[in-house]
């Protein structure tokens, strides 16, 4: 029996111990489950008035640019220090003279032309006046009255072409000294001293320093947000945007501020690119440290548009698919929201419609998110701060 009644006993005894140690143990208390709502970067939408800009690329080129032809042929005797590549000059400056001594001699032949056609021309006339006045007397004849005119018309015709002949020569000596015809510089030359030049044959190439031009292809769907004639004129007349040009020069960047003036006729229709051609004043003055905006320089182009009012401009990650985004209600729950996109640049929406001022607006994407999904909204943000989708905590 003893046998028996021992075990029974022991296992009395242990559920003895664990009840006591049940009703004598700590309670456990339960605990909520853990909030697994992402957390999400949000702006509170504030309407903005933007102005609309359009970036592109061109290069500089002169608006006038001319080949320097002799129009008079001889031996160069003189040439001026800037008639080098890259020489600047003024407006009036002598470029560089040919040889006048044959165009002064051929001035003295017209000359000396002129006075004996007007000595035959006062022999004429007095010979005429007294046919005349034999004439009423009748002691003359008509043939004899009628060759006094001819000569007095040939003498007439002869002193008009020696006047002719003597402005040529007047030109031509005056053409041995060629004259800038603008303030500018020079691109290539090829002529030196003792060099023989013929006439109509260039010897350099010039361009004007007063403006330069940069011909600026655009995309036409950037037309709308330009202020620009779209009637064919090409010449913009009293509102021109304004266009800042930026380039790289000497290991610092240097801007310019310039006008579009006229679009050119047509648009490319591989491209469809039109191109809009920009003026810069005084290109080659000296500001600070800038350099001058050389002829050839390759710059990007800012050119500035339309201003548009009641813009809320969001970072491309705020747009979700279908051009909606989330916006985020009293309760901190999502409600998707189509919106209308006005423009889309780099990475920034202007958006028109969709959503009103003061309502807040998810900026991260939230993965699996269905309409009514509860989320934790971070502080409000300011757009143009750190939006980059590393920052997410979703």
């Amino acid at each position: 029996m003893k046998r028996i009644f021992t075990p029974i006993l022991i296992l009395l005894v242990g559920f003895g111990i664990a009840a006591a140690i049940i009703v004598t143990g700590p309670e456990l208390q339960q605990q909520p489950p853990p909030d697994n709502a992402p957390l999400v970067r949000t702006w509170v939408a504030a309407p903005e008035t933007v102005r609309m800009t359009t970036v592109t690329h061109g290069t500089v080129l002169p608006r006038t640019e001319s080949e320097l032809i002799p129009e008079v042929s001889g031996p160069v005797i003189n040439l001026s220090p800037a008639m080098v590549s890259g020489g600047f000059f003024k407006a009036g400056d002598v470029l560089f003279e040919i040889d006048p001594l044959d165009y002064e001699v051929a001035l003295e032949q017209a000359r000396a032309a002129i006075a004996s056609a007007q000595s035959e021309l006062s022999i004429a006339r007095r010979a005429h006046a007294r046919q005349i006045d034999l004439a009423k007397r009748q002691s003359t004849s008509e043939s004899l009255r009628d060759d006094a005119l001819n000569r007095l018309r040939f003498a007439e015709a002869s002193l008009r072409e020696a006047q002719a002949r003597l402005a040529k020569a007047e030109r031509d000596l005056a053409r041995t000294r060629i004259v800038a015809p603008y303030d500018g510089r020079v691109r290539t030359e090829r002529v030196d001293v003792g060099q023989f030049v013929n006439r109509g044959s260039p010897v350099a190439t010039l361009y004007a320093t007063d403006v330069a031009e940069v011909r600026l292809p655009v995309h036409d769907e950037e037309l709308a947000y330009l202020q620009l004639p779209l009637d064919g004129s090409g010449v913009i007349e009293g509102h021109a945007p304004s266009v800042v040009l930026k380039a790289e020069f000497a290991g610092a960047e240097h801007s310019w501020t310039g006008r579009i003036v006229r679009t050119e006729g047509e648009i490319d229709p591989q491209t469809r690119m039109i191109n809009l051609v920009a003026q810069v004043e005084a290109p080659y003055e000296r500001i600070g440290n800038r350099p001058p905006l050389a002829v050839g320089l390759f710059v990007e182009a800012e050119i500035h548009g339309r201003t548009v009012d009641n813009v809320y401009v969001l970072p491309r990650s705020a747009v979700q698919a279908n051009e909606q985004v989330y916006i985020i209600g009293t309760d901190e729950t999502l409600d998707f929201r189509t919106i209308e996109i006005l423009r889309i640049v780099e990475e920034n929406v202007y958006v028109t419609g969709g959503f009103a001022a003061g309502e807040m607006v998810c900026l991260s994407t939230v993965n699996n998110a269905v309409d009514g999904m509860t989320v934790r909204p971070l502080a409000p943000t300011m757009i143009g701060d750190n939006l980059s989708p590393e920052s997410d905590q979703t």
